[in-house]
């Protein structure tokens, strides 16, 4: 197994205008919120308007730490890559977040030049947006490149994007967790979106996103897991993958995901036993777990007008195999993208929104995955998951 470590400069993923529709298309998250039509007309407008400079800026961290930043690279010596196995063994890129002293480390935009560039062309978003490699790379993450690592152990959160979106897309919950007392480990998974810069400097794009209707999804959700198990074996059997492995507590594990990233949660907490808590942002079930394979907490995060309880998904199978402590809520106005930065950067970049305001849909998502991994992690009890609160109305608590 060979790993380098890499700085390389990053920025934003606005993903933005085609990722909607991307995901819609595969049917990784039933839920989202831009049909194609929608998507077409958005980018004629958009190319039509007067040229504007894009700015992004993500939501403050909340909690008492900073962010600190690093991307390392990891291969898996034992496995070749599923979708591309002449490239040779399974490659990724992984950023860790981590809790950081405030004032230390230099500002960690979002992508690499050559990912942003993959990305503007995967997602085919017009040159009249105003969106460009160049001021993507501004976008305000509040992470901190090589910044002090505050000292202690703190719980492992690994986190899986959706299917088509780069990892950098949950960067606002990664610096959130870090700011809250967690090591937060980014899973880029090659091959499967827009572009991962690898340690030799290749940005390789998508190798499945071509007929969604092709795609097996199970066993991406199935290859998704053994992403996420080798980032765990990597991360907790000494420092040779990422030198401040030594702030990770070995022994409180969660995994998170977004939408196929989600179902990959709940593949991996089948066969990692060493995962102890997981959460599904919006993704079905690839497939649906049968009963008393997961016995560990568990949270169901999605949008409510496809994921409330009676809907047409398999969340109701899934929450009936769930053995652990649970919680399915669903949030009114989301759409799919709502549990990442994706819709925060679209109305900074000029383009229309869901009916949820984008950052409350950053807040809402922040809040309650952070107050689950505490309760499941760190044994901290949060009100939060008691019922409905005043304070956030748009979340319904399902059965």
């Amino acid at each position: 197994m060979n790993t380098t470590s890499n700085r390389k400069r990053r920025i934003s993923a606005v993903a933005i205008l085609g990722l909607a529709a991307s995901v819609a298309a595969t049917g990784t998250g039933l839920a989202a919120t831009t049909p194609p039509s929608a998507v077409h007309a958005t980018a004629v407008t958009a190319a039509a308007a007067p040229a504007r400079s894009f700015q992004g800026t993500l939501p403050v961290p909340t909690g008492p730490h900073a962010a600190g930043e690093d991307v390392i690279h990891l291969t898996d010596a034992s496995r070749p890559d599923p979708w591309v196995p002449s490239s040779g063994p399974r490659q990724l890129t992984v950023t860790m977040v981590y809790p950081a002293v405030p004032g230390t480390g230099t500002p960690a935009p979002y992508m690499t030049l050559a990912e942003a560039a993959g990305h503007i062309q995967h997602a085919k978003i017009p040159a009249g947006s105003g969106i460009t490699p160049q001021n993507l790379s501004s976008v305000t993450t509040h992470a901190f490149d090589g910044a002090r690592p505050q000292s202690g152990k703190y719980p492992l959160v690994v986190l899986s994007p959706g299917f088509g979106d780069p990892r950098m897309v949950l960067t606002s919950l990664a610096t959130e967790l870090a700011s809250h007392g967690y090591v937060v480990a980014l899973v880029g998974h090659t091959y499967e979106d827009s572009g991962e810069t690898l340690a030799n400097g290749q940005t390789p794009p998508c190798a499945i996103c071509g007929d969604p209707a092709t795609l097996d999804f199970d066993s991406i959700t199935a290859s998704r897991a053994l992403d996420v198990s080798f980032v765990i074996d990597r991360l907790t059997h000494g420092n040779t993958a990422w030198p401040l492995a030594h702030l990770i507590d070995k022994h409180e594990i969660g995994v998170a995901g977004h939408s196929i990233g989600g179902a990959a949660a709940a593949a991996t907490m089948i066969t990692d036993p060493r995962v102890r808590a997981g959460v599904n942002m919006d993704g079905s079930f690839h497939p649906a777990p049968m009963p008393s394979r997961i016995d560990r907490p568990f949270l169901m995060l999605g949008a409510a007008a496809y994921h409330s309880a009676g809907g047409g998904d398999n969340w109701g199978q899934a929450w009936a195999a769930l053995g652990g402590y649970k919680k399915w809520l669903a949030v009114t106005g989301a759409n799919h993208p709502s549990f990442t930065d994706v819709d925060l950067l679209e109305e900074e970049a000029g383009f229309p929104t869901p009916p949820l305001d984008p950052e409350r849909g950053i807040v809402i998502t922040r809040e309650y995955v952070t107050a689950f991994f505490d309760r499941a992690l760190k044994g901290i009890h949060s009100p939060l998951l008691d019922g409905p609160s005043p304070n956030n109305p748009e979340v319904l608590f399902q059965y």
